[in-house]
């Protein structure tokens, strides 16, 4: 019999799945190697970046201590100046005390008010001709006329006017009475144009400015939330009086009978007459 010729030797196919498996194992390596060469050449890259960070560092190092070797000498000279200056500033105080208590008014600008020793501590701020403010010992006259004429101390300002001057917290604790600082608050509407709510007009003829006990009830409202109708006009009268009293009478109360929705009525007006002397304030001509 003959050998049968379809069937595969077994040693052939053998050795061809040696050669299929060898080729991939060497395709295998192929890519390995590759992957290697590429790290190779990151971690080259890297420790080339390592070793510039490293030199870097050195430098900066280096640059620190230079640089804290020279503060020692700078923050050295800042203290010399520092003393100097204070020095200095405690001379020309001494100066300025001495100047002060001769008599003499200097500048506000060129003053530090806490900063300077005169008797009693205390200095007044006035203000003269020339628009500039000036600090005196209280009541001293400047011998050399500086600055001209004294044109308006604290002293001479009516109770009202001085009380203006104050910030809501100082004006509490200098008086508890709601009518008082009700008074208050309501000159400095007609004084200071920053206020915002004026229930001043302006008059006429004889009147330089008045506010209505109507006007005047509704402005407490505003100023004082919550508080009834009933209340603010209890508040209206009282504030009236503080007025009169804080102002030493400058200002006047009178009635006028007014005609409104064909009903007759009389009502209060707080005036301030155009003759009437208040310190720091030109009396006007009258005219509306």
């Amino acid at each position: 019999m003959s050998a049968n010729t379809d069937c595969p030797d077994p040693d052939a196919q053998t050795l061809q799945t040696l050669a299929d498996e060898l080729e991939r194992l060497h395709e295998r390596v192929t890519t390995l190697e590759n992957g290697l060469s590429r790290k190779d050449d990151r971690i080259g890259r890297l420790e080339t970046e390592l070793e510039k960070a490293h030199r870097e560092n050195k430098d900066l190092e280096a640059r620190l201590e230079d640089l804290e070797e020279s503060q020692t000498p700078i923050e050295a000279r800042l203290d010399a100046h520092e003393k100097k200056l204070n020095a200095n500033k405690d001379r020309v105080g001494e100066l300025q005390a001495r100047e002060l208590e001769k008599g003499a008014h200097l500048l506000e600008k060129h003053i530090e008010n806490g900063e300077i020793d005169v008797v009693d501590g205390r200095l007044e701020r006035i203000r003269k001709d020339d628009g500039e403010s000036y600090f005196r010992l209280p009541e001293s006259d400047d011998p050399l006329e500086r600055g001209s004429n004294v044109s308006l101390s604290y002293g001479d300002l009516l109770p009202l006017q001085q009380l203006a001057k104050m910030d809501e917290d100082m004006l509490r604790a200098t008086t508890s009475a709601l009518p008082s600082r009700l008074a208050v608050k309501l000159w400095k509407a007609r004084t200071d144009p920053g206020v915002g709510d004026n229930p001043w007009r302006k008059g006429s003829a004889s009147v330089r400015e008045y506010v209505t006990a109507g006007d005047m009830k509704h402005w407490i409202r505003r100023q004082e939330k919550g508080i009834s109708d009933d209340y603010a006009k209890k508040l209206v009268s009282r504030t009236i009086d503080a007025l009169l009293d804080l102002s030493k009478s400058r200002l006047a109360v009178k009635k006028r009978t007014q005609r409104k929705n064909g009903l007759e009525y009389t009502e209060r007006r707080v005036l301030l007459m155009d003759d009437v002397d208040i310190p720091g304030e030109m009396a006007s001509s009258g005219d509306t």
